[in-house]
């Protein structure tokens, strides 16, 4: 696999990424099994990550699901920090400085930026998809729109 640095990843990028994870997750739709490889698959892919996992929907909270990176935050109420605002809101999060988002809740004092697409199965939210990194300002624009295309098949390949 080629590991795409912040420098170099551009939209282009993500069609090679999007065929590389239907291969990884085609004939499994277990959710624990394809969460935790979509993890892993997301932090050895993209560069500049220092975590990169799921928040699962309980009731009006999220709980930590599978991930790769340090240790994390169980438990973020709905509208808590940018995993609970995107939950909330049901948007995509994209935050250059998380240090200047109200709320943020600093689970890894080194994360400077976020991404958070929220999941969903038809209307119903069942998840969050997090990415972390240590660079301020690191998730472009293109990279929303690949991160997002990259869950909608994770969606598409797994029973959510």
């Amino acid at each position: 696999m080629i590991e795409l640095q912040p420098s170099e990843q551009g939209l282009d990028d993500y069609p090679f990424l999007v065929a590389q994870l239907q291969a990884l997750l085609a004939g499994e739709r277990d959710f624990i099994a394809n969460a935790a490889q979509f993890s892993a698959f997301l932090f050895q892919q993209i560069g500049d990550l220092n975590w990169a996992g799921f928040y699962l929907v309980r009731g009006e909270e999220l709980v930590l699901g599978p991930f790769q990176g340090n240790v994390a935050c169980v438990r973020i109420p709905f509208g808590r920090g940018v995993c609970g605002v995107a939950a909330a809101s049901g948007n995509t999060q994209r935050v250059d400085d998380v240090h200047a988002f109200a709320g943020h809740i600093a689970c890894d004092s080194a994360s400077n930026s976020e991404l958070v697409v929220p999941l969903f199965k038809g209307e119903r939210l069942f998840a969050v998809l997090d990415l972390d990194s240590p660079s301020l300002a690191r998730f472009s624009a293109a990279d929303q729109a690949g991160i997002e295309r990259l869950a909608e098949v994770f969606v598409e390949l797994t029973d959510c």
